[in-house]
């Protein structure tokens, strides 16, 4: 199992498309969550959804009709 990156998303967005796509059968990760969260910077900072690479074509569609 090797993650690609999908995309890079606001924190909101990315947690969003992460259960979207669990809820479609695709396994997601986001990364960088809680990057800078101390010195509130976080909203600045895009979080990274991750996919198998053999996942990232339906991840894309899913995404591209989301």
């Amino acid at each position: 199992m090797a993650l690609v990156e999908l995309g890079r998303y606001d924190r909101n967005l990315a947690n969003i498309l992460v259960a979207r796509l669990e809820a479609d059968g695709v396994p997601a990760l986001a990364f960088d969550g809680g990057a800078s969260i101390a010195d509130g910077s976080w909203l600045l900072i895009p979080v990274r959804v991750m996919v198998d690479e053999d996942d990232l074509d339906i991840a894309q569609a899913i995404v591209a009709g989301a």
